[in-house]
């Protein structure tokens, strides 16, 4: 990282002091709702059925606004003010569940909260890249980190409000973060990561998507994440049926979980700047994959709990690295002037969308085979090592 003398370095501290604040208020309020929401649903009457239509609607939804919204950002240079307010709508919408009632009226705020929340994760990260400075200023994987942190402190906090108060803890909890995380957009550094330049014309909403597209380097990356982090979905929807079903105790089981997100935060706060420092953006990718797939097939062969414990740690990598060469190659392959629109992209089409998908095929697939069906993760986190050596080595 470049060194930042005098005034310099005092404006990088409170840059970051201030993405720390956003990062651990957003984070904060997605760990405070995301585990919880379909509970909410049921406790307001829904049906399985109307739950999955309500989830499965804001999924498409979210695969359609968080693009949409980051191609606005970039045609105006209004990251920020869409940031604070799609943060603003979304405290709101948490909030409005608490009157919720009725599939009509849950529908219509899923939706709602859904449209808020799509672009907040992509037009934060483009943010604190811009303000990063590659480095000079401070660390991406600082801010996510705390993040990460701030998720797995407001879940375990949630829990025990849930446990003194019920379910309306978890939407108050939530909905005052999401306030705060807009008011915190507020005060985030002026100017935004990019907009179209002066003197050339606005382009079309749909011109933007199509250039991005087209750049080779930007597609396989999407595709590279879209494969490895798709993998995930096996482990996130099904591992603690299989540990419970193996013997594994409740306690065991959840201090697995805790030391994935423990490596995934000390990667991003530590190891993945000074790994992607020495091997480099194209090596992060192809680190992760492997890491991905041998975690993935240690899973498929032994419940042990040693060999459990031992590659959980691998999450660090297979998430945590992943995510940051990713990053880091879009902000080196792609204009600043379409930079928010690309991760909104990445966030919502290449990941959410892969995510999805494999959560689809992941229930018959543990259901016909069980472990074994966490080969076909190791496979899918393999497919993407071929994709990721075709990147140029450090753009």
């Amino acid at each position: 990282m470049g060194r930042i003398g005098g005034s310099g370095a005092a404006g990088a501290a409170g840059g970051l002091a201030r993405f720390l604040l956003l990062y651990g208020a957003l984070y904060g309020a997605y760990g405070s709702l995301s585990p919880v929401l379909p509970n909410v649903l049921a406790a307001r009457g829904l049906s399985p059925t109307e739950i999955g239509f309500v989830l499965s609607g804001a999924t498409l939804t979210r695969l359609v606004a968080g693009p949409l919204a980051g191609r606005a950002a970039d045609r105006r240079g209004a990251a920020r003010p869409i940031l604070a307010l799609g943060a603003g709508l979304a405290g709101v919408a948490a909030l409005a569940h608490l009157a919720g009632h009725g599939f009509p009226a849950l529908l219509a705020l899923g939706l709602a909260y859904a449209v808020a929340t799509a672009p907040l994760a992509p037009l934060a990260d483009a943010l604190a890249l811009a303000a990063a400075g590659g480095g000079r200023a401070f660390e991406y994987g600082w801010v996510r980190g705390a993040g990460s942190a701030a998720f797995i402190g407001a879940t375990s906090l949630v829990g025990a409000l849930i446990a003194a108060y019920g379910l309306a803890a978890a939407l108050v909890t939530g909905g005052l973060l999401f306030l705060a995380t807009g008011l915190a957009a507020g005060f985030l550094p002026a100017g935004a990561p990019g907009r179209e330049p002066e003197g050339m014309p606005v382009s079309g909403p749909w011109q933007g998507f199509a250039e991005l597209l087209r750049q080779p380097a930007f597609r396989r990356t999407v595709l590279v994440a879209a494969l490895v982090i798709g993998a995930h979905a096996l482990h996130d929807a099904f591992a603690m049926l299989l540990w419970r079903g193996a013997g594994i105790g409740a306690g065991a089981a959840g201090l697995l979980w805790s030391e994935a997100v423990a490596a995934e935060v000390l990667v991003f706060l530590l190891a993945g700047p000074w790994l992607l420092a020495r091997i480099g953006l194209r090596g992060g990718l192809v680190l992760a994959a492997l890491a991905g797939a041998l975690r993935w097939a240690v899973m498929a062969g032994t419940t042990a709990l040693p060999w459990l414990a031992a590659v959980q740690l691998l999450h660090g990598l297979s998430f945590a690295l992943l995510h940051l060469a990713c990053l880091g190659l879009i902000e080196r392959v792609v204009p600043p002037r379409l930079r928010a629109t690309a991760l909104t992209l990445y966030g919502t089409v290449g990941l959410g969308l892969a995510g999805a998908a494999v959560t689809l095929a992941a229930g018959p697939l543990f259901a016909a085979y069980g472990a074994h069906a966490f080969w076909a993760m190791a496979a899918l986190s393999l497919l993407a090592v071929p994709l990721a050596y075709r990147l140029p080595p450090q753009p």
